[in-house]
């Protein structure tokens, strides 16, 4: 009997013929479609009809599971990553060999300190001191406490801190009379004192005792310490670890932590810049945005460069704090003050005098060392991050450092772009700006003309410091509110 002929066109023989882009796919199909042809050959129209949708439904199906596979794979490679990064490839988690802590050459050091929180002081932040002291050697070793109208608490907590201490110290708490702190008169006339201008008051009354004793104690390190917590273990390791020469001492003008406000923010965003005077990306690692500074964290090294920096615990060459030795000091040179406006030691805090212009106390006093390096050749030794050693402003976040910096090889991607998404870095028209310079400068002229005006100026150091803005110590202000408030930008 003779077969039917069949209404039906043949099946494509190739995935190109049939327009499928999926080269990939081609060899599955011809293999199928023999095993299709095979089965159809002596079989009725309808019967192949129905032999080629099965066709249809397994390349359907085979397709989608090719796409669940890539799918999958690419979530199991995701997953995988964000296991072994951790377990594999940590960020500053094994510390260098040399990172043992003491005071290997018996340095002195002079801590200054500013802290208000008598919970703190009694508790993580007391310990640590008095566990730092003991790291450092007590005979090594002068501490000074600054605190001003805090209350009795406060008070009474530094007074228990003062029994415990083993070093010689200065622990001071008491009234700061306002009065005596320079005011600025804002467009409404009425006269405030600058946010940072009080605290570079409060920080110099820290260092004040080296007015005295620095006669006759020559400090090799200051190290500053923020209401943070902290190991001394870390702090040693600052002091003494960070960029070491041949001779394993550290080599720098200042070293910083790196501060957290919670396991993954980064918080002192308005004292640092990179080594270019950028300000920051957004605050988790890597922190810095393209750049020398970032490259060197993602190196993974100690010693991170930068303009500036504070990290809420920092530690100087003491040489900037305490009268220059004569035999460098530049022949007819003004120890306070040169004729390019440039602080020579000793260095103190300060604020920006200019209206609608604010810095970092903490920046500008990094800004001031290296223009009073600048009078002599070879005194500047580098300013430097140093990511190992990490502090916090509560207990719970300190505990938790050590396992967040396992993950953070995972974020250099992410941090890239959403810096990138912010406009981050800033502009900041002064950035490039060297001490002594003569620049343009758009300033505010106070009343009676109380407008901003471009005006020829001497550029002062910590230009990369600034950013447009003006905080004000509040006059009056509620329990748990910040003591500080911006005020309105005038219009340009």
């Amino acid at each position: 009997m003779q077969r039917q002929g069949h209404s039906y066109e043949l099946l494509p023989t190739s995935s190109e013929r049939a327009g499928d882009s999926s080269a990939g796919d081609e060899s599955g199909h011809t293999i199928l479609l023999a095993k299709l042809w095979h089965a159809c050959k002596d079989r009725p129209a309808a019967e192949v009809s129905y032999y080629s949708i099965v066709w249809i439904a397994l390349s359907s199906v085979g397709r989608k599971i090719r796409r669940f596979s890539f799918i999958s794979l690419f979530f199991l490679a995701l997953l995988a990553l964000i296991i072994l990064t951790p377990l594999l490839n940590p960020s500053y988690l094994h510390r260098p060999a040399h990172y043992v802590g003491g005071n290997p050459f018996n340095e002195k050091v002079f801590i200054a300190a500013n802290i208000v929180d008598a919970d703190l002081i009694r508790g993580a932040w007391g310990q640590a001191v008095i566990g730092l002291i003991d790291e450092l050697g007590a005979e090594n070793t002068y501490l000074s406490i600054y605190e001003n109208d805090s209350g009795p608490e406060t008070r009474e907590a530094l007074a228990e801190l003062r029994q415990k201490v083993k070093c010689r110290s200065t622990i001071i708490s008491e009234h700061l009379p306002r009065e005596n702190i320079p005011k600025v008169e804002l467009p409404s006339g009425e006269k405030r004192i600058k946010r940072i201008e009080y605290l570079a008051t409060v920080r110099n009354r820290a260092l004040q005792p080296l007015d005295t004793i620095g006669k006759f104690t020559a400090f090799d390190k200051i190290l500053f310490l923020n209401d943070v917590v902290f190991s001394p273990v870390d702090a040693a390791n600052l002091l003494f670890s960070t960029n070491i020469d041949s001779e394993g001492r550290a080599q720098y003008s200042a070293a910083c932590a790196v501060d957290f406000i919670n396991p993954f923010k980064f918080y002192d965003t308005f004292a640092t810049r990179d080594v270019n005077g950028h300000s920051m990306g957004v605050p988790f690692f890597p922190w810095f945005t393209p750049g020398q500074s970032r490259n060197d964290v993602l190196s993974g090294k100690d010693a991170i460069p930068v303009q500036s920096c504070w990290g809420g615990m920092v530690a100087f060459d003491a040489m900037w704090f305490q009268p220059p030795k004569a035999s460098w000091i530049p022949a007819g040179l003004d120890l306070q003050q040169s004729v390019d406006h440039v602080p020579q030691p000793p260095l103190r805090f300060r604020a920006e005098k200019e209206m609608f212009w604010e810095s970092s106390e903490c920046c500008l006093i990094h800004a001031d060392i290296q223009a009073a390096a600048a009078v002599r050749t070879g005194t500047l030794k580098g300013i430097y991050v140093n990511p190992f050693i990490r502090v916090a402003y509560d207990e719970s976040t300190q505990r938790w450092l050590e396992t967040t910096r396992r993950f953070e090889k995972l974020y250099p991607p992410i941090h890239r772009l959403i810096s990138k998404i912010a406009g981050l870095p800033r502009l900041n028209s002064r950035r490039l700006e060297s001490p002594g310079q003569s620049v343009n400068h758009t300033v505010w002229i106070p009343a009676p003309h109380n407008r901003f005006e471009d005006v020829r100026d001497t550029a002062p150091p910590g230009g990369f410091c600034g950013i447009r803005a003006l905080q004000v110590l509040k006059t009056k202000r509620k329990p748990g509110e910040k003591m500080w408030e911006v005020v309105p930008m005038p219009a340009q």
